[in-house]
């Protein structure tokens, strides 16, 4: 499981190393193999051990693509997915393509979400989560889905 976020810089080539606290064990699942795409709700994008990416492509290909919604989602997701592994130095390359088309500049937030991580400019990131803050309730029971959830 991968959690919290660590504030990060790309070097001047686009490469992002990973925190030491993940390395070992993305080395050991995946042997350091990654894959890196686009999140379709925009913003950041999507960085998930090889073997998860399989099963995610695997259940979104299976899709219909006759639906004009699925299709779009499927090109956006498996059209801007690219394999990239750590280096020695525990590093990746971020694609320019990718890094362009959500605007990550130099400094990044690396955000853990379980199986997978989620890469923002770091500016993006810190006013992702103010406008989170504004979406949350006051009490959150009122959300149906946490009624018997606790803290």
């Amino acid at each position: 499981m991968f959690r919290g976020a660590s504030h990060l810089s790309l070097d001047a080539k686009g490469r992002m190393s990973f925190p030491s606290r993940y390395r070992e064990r993305l080395q050991s699942y995946c042997n350091g193999d990654l894959v890196l795409t686009v999140d379709p709700q925009g913003g950041c994008l999507l960085v998930y051990p090889f073997p998860d990416w399989e099963e995610i492509e695997r259940k979104l290909m299976r899709l219909s693509s006759f639906n004009p919604q699925i299709r779009a989602v499927q090109r956006l997701i498996v059209g801007h997915a690219q394999e990239v592994s750590m280096d020695g130095s525990a590093r990746i390359l971020i694609p320019p393509t990718l890094r362009e088309f959500v605007k990550i500049e130099q400094k990044v937030a690396l955000v853990g979400q379980g199986n997978k991580f989620e890469l923002w400019d770091e500016a993006a990131w810190t006013s992702q989560c103010n406008s989170y803050l504004l979406e949350v309730p006051e009490n959150l029971e009122s959300i149906e889905e946490l009624k018997d959830f606790s803290l």
